[in-house]
């Protein structure tokens, strides 16, 4: 357990997560997933964690271990085609993780979503915090259409807004 980390996770409030990414920034969010998946069959989440709690961070549980927890919970494995994505920011670190469905992940592969993933880090890095996530849904939408694109009867399975947890 880093001490410098747990310091992160304990004085990260709820506040400094809607300072950076406010209800405006949320609709924007919610209408490009909207227009993304309007031109594909997959369904994307994006879900955005201020810390972890003290139990996490005692066992020092990693943000891609914390981003399997919530795509299990927020149900996005749950979809016809097995293409589910989510895009998941976990504040206190700065670290954005991206957990793919098994049908999804086997067709776009590892590779793939972290390259998306470091853009995303690298515009939050430089203070661009709506920017790298409206960017972040297109290219996981634009990953998404490659493998599953629209058949113009598009059926929304998952919400579109972000959660904030």
């Amino acid at each position: 357990m880093s001490i410098a980390r747990s310091v992160r996770h304990l004085f990260t409030t709820p506040g400094s997560v809607r300072r950076h990414f406010a209800a405006a920034t949320l609709d924007r969010i919610e209408r490009a997933i909207a227009t993304t998946e309007a031109t594909h069959t997959g369904q994307i989440r994006f879900a955005i964690e201020g810390a972890l709690d003290g139990r996490a961070l005692w066992t020092d549980q990693s943000a891609a271990a914390r981003a399997i927890e919530v795509f299990s919970q927020l149900r996005v494995w749950d979809t016809e085609h097995n293409n589910g994505v989510l895009i998941y920011l976990l504040w206190a670190d700065h670290d954005v993780e991206i957990v793919a469905d098994r049908g999804v992940h086997a067709r776009v592969g590892r590779e793939g979503w972290e390259a998306v993933c470091r853009d995303m880090e690298t515009a939050f890095r430089a203070g661009r915090f709506e920017e790298g996530a409206l960017a972040g849904v297109a290219a996981v939408g634009r990953l998404i259409g490659a493998h599953y694109p629209g058949d113009g009867a598009h059926s929304n399975e998952l919400p579109d807004r972000p959660v904030v947890l």
